[in-house]
């Protein structure tokens, strides 16, 4: 007799509707990534084809470079250079002018932020075609007796993808160049260096009959550190041409004797910095005229080497608050006004 009727019928038409609606998804998100890839201004034309491919990608880069500018500005905020001038504009365009020691922590710190945020986005879950490492799944470490478990971060895809779109700036063929590609490598190496292990025992009654163990990202506040230490101790280095075509080809510790490469997590600058005094466009200086200022600090942050010699102006207010809060019997909180006379100073 007359079975029942057939369940594919009309699923192919089904199924290419449904396809048909994924095509038109695509394409709009296409377009999107389109209209906002050629809004970001300063994007390199390989970023701009980045950018268009992947557009979830975009938004966690943006993030990451934003995560290096606010680290770079927590680590220099009581200098003369604040890190002021970054991030204005665009994440991703703004250049210091000089290459300076400041420009080099700028790009180290940047490239990390980038490798940083693509991991921890990989491991949440929150990016395509990337995930936890795979590579650490099963492994067992005989003698220390521990197995990878759990979700290590994929910090090799982080660093991977920081270099194909950081690195991708660095257009023309000179001596900068050699200097941004060291220390966006430097930042990213550092990052690396500082992957921690995390473990877990499990057993009866929180004994250690076996232990899971997976890798994670550093805290970037240890990143920033660590790079501001190298910002200290930054090396002055020079290009070496090539000889045939003059090109710049690598770069050598200056007044070194021979050809001293500087160490891979060093960072360099090839000019030496300006002192950020005075306001000048040529070298991206804002000057420190405004800036507030610690009138018995002797270090960077005091109100003479803040304002340069210049001398300083101070404002006189009155902080008011609310203290000595006391709860009364049931329901209500009585408490004082307090006001304090404070001065602050500013950079004349």
């Amino acid at each position: 007799g007359d079975g029942p009727p057939s369940e594919h019928a009309g699923s192919s038409e089904a199924r290419s509707d449904s396809i048909k609606k994924r095509e038109a998804l695509s394409s709009v998100v296409a377009l999107g990534a389109n209209i906002i890839c050629n809004k970001i201004p300063g994007l390199a034309p390989r970023q701009r084809a980045i950018c268009q491919s992947r557009p979830d990608a975009i938004i966690i880069i943006g993030e990451g470079a934003q995560l290096g500018i606010n680290e770079c500005q927590y680590q220099f905020r009581y200098g003369r250079w604040n890190c002021s001038a970054l991030g204005e504009k665009t994440v991703f365009g703004q250049e210091l002018r000089v290459g300076s020691r400041e420009a080099a922590f700028t790009y180290a710190i940047t490239a990390a932020g980038v490798a940083h945020a693509i991991t921890a986005a990989c491991s949440q879950g929150n990016l395509s075609h990337c995930g936890c490492d795979r590579e650490k799944q099963g492994y067992y470490n005989q003698e220390e007796g521990w197995k990878w478990g759990g979700c290590s971060a994929d910090i090799k895809y982080g660093i991977d993808f920081s270099r194909r779109f950081v690195d991708a700036r660095e257009i023309k063929k000179n001596a900068r160049r050699l200097m941004n590609l060291h220390n966006n490598e430097a930042g990213r190496k550092v990052l690396e260096e500082r992957m921690k292990l995390e473990c877990k025992c499990h057993g009866v009654s929180g004994s250690c009959t076996t232990k899971t163990c997976w890798t994670t990202l550093p805290k970037f506040r240890e990143i920033g550190y660590i790079l501001k230490d190298k910002y200290n101790k930054a090396v002055h280095v020079e290009v070496v041409r090539a000889s045939r075509l003059r090109q710049p080809t690598f770069l050598k510790v200056k007044k070194s004797q021979g050809y001293r490469k500087p160490m891979d997590t060093d960072l360099v600058y090839i000019e030496r910095s300006p002192n950020y005094c005075e306001e000048d466009a040529t070298t991206g200086s804002v000057g420190t005229q405004g800036r507030l200022c610690n009138r018995t600090s002797p270090h960077t942050d005091g109100c003479d080497l803040m304002c340069c010699g210049r001398g300083y102006n101070t404002h006189q207010y009155t902080k008011v608050w609310q203290c000595n809060c006391k709860f009364q019997w049931c329901c209500f909180v009585k408490c004082n006004t307090c006001s304090e006379r404070t001065e602050v100073f500013t950079c004349k």
